[in-house]
């Protein structure tokens, strides 16, 4: 499994809560999925960047909310949580859809030009 994962260093929020977003992204939309394997820290660090204790407290927080699992020798898996992925699958499509309409709308677009760029993207 290959996670496209990034960090933005111009974004002002902390590159562990940005990697967490981006992870339960992935598990909303069900990209990762129940026992999937996530990287190790060192290796995951090292992709993005940044010091293993920044990954290691994404992680961490996304254990105490109940989407990953840690076991030593096991690695870091997505949790078997009930309803997990998948669950809120809409909800996230929908979140980002909102912020998207309303950050074009903020800077002028009407809705008919909104409708036109998304419908470009998804034919292209």
């Amino acid at each position: 499994m290959s996670l496209s994962l990034t960090l933005d260093p111009q974004d002002p929020t902390p590159p562990y809560e940005q990697l967490r977003r981006q992870l339960v992204d992935l598990i909303t939309a069900g990209q990762l999925r129940p026992g999937d394997r996530l990287p190790p820290l060192r290796q995951l660090a090292g992709d993005l960047g940044v010091a293993v204790g920044t990954v290691a407290r994404s992680y961490r927080e996304l254990e105490q909310e109940g989407l990953l699992i840690s076991r030593r020798g096991g690695g870091t898996r997505v949790a078997d949580a009930e309803g997990a992925p998948g669950a809120d699958r809409g909800k996230l499509l929908a979140d980002m859809t909102a912020d998207f309409a309303a950050r074009a709308r903020g800077l002028g677009f009407t809705d008919a030009e909104i409708v036109a760029a998304v419908e470009h993207q998804l034919r292209h």
